[in-house]
């Protein structure tokens, strides 16, 4: 191993680093050499917790009080449509049953999405179409509650559509979904 003083002064200060003031008791008081300590602050980022399902179609998210639940659009609808399959029914009762037991009130946020295939204008139109399918769904066991619907077309994707100039199909049916937000009881 070699020892280059480049090396070597590194070492010296990371030892240096470790130590804190406890080294400057050892110091010589002859010696004119002072080091000053300076706060490290480092921003920190708000944490998301994410569960996902073992099949992939659901996953949830906590960010502070905020919870999202996303349902991945495969499992809601065929291909190209908006009306929602008995899977979906039976996924969104269960949706339905966590915001009723979770929910601080508030608006709930149903929020669509859709992959980069198509042009933006059609895929906004069917993001909103499938987030107005969800709505209704919740509707039936949700009494009460104020719902906002939006349709974002491709414009948030989760994942990127295209990874190093080619598409991936795994990524692009994770941008495929229907969020449902809400705030959560302290």
């Amino acid at each position: 191993m070699s020892r280059s003083p480049e090396r070597l002064t590194i070492l010296a200060l990371g030892l240096a680093l470790l130590a804190g003031p406890a080294t400057a008791a050892w110091a010589d008081p002859g010696d004119d050499a002072t080091a000053g300590v300076e706060d490290v602050v480092a921003p920190v980022e708000d944490i998301v917790a994410e569960v996902e399902s073992l099949d992939g179609a659901e996953s949830e998210a906590r960010q502070g009080e905020q919870v999202t639940v996303a349902l991945t659009s495969d499992v809601l609808f065929a291909l190209d449509r908006a009306v929602l399959t008995p899977r979906a029914r039976q996924r969104l009762g269960r949706v339905a049953a966590r915001v009723r037991a979770d929910s601080a009130g508030g608006t709930v946020r149903i929020e669509g999405h859709t992959d980069d295939q198509g042009g933006d204008a059609y895929n906004a139109a069917l993001s909103l179409r499938r987030a107005q399918a969800v709505r209704q769904s919740l509707q039936e066991t949700l009494t009460g509650v104020d719902f906002r619907v939006t349709g974002f077309g491709e414009r948030r994707p989760r994942v990127p559509n295209v990874v190093k100039g080619r598409p991936l199909e795994e990524n692009r049916a994770r941008n495929r979904r229907v969020e449902i937000v809400f705030t959560a009881r302290k």
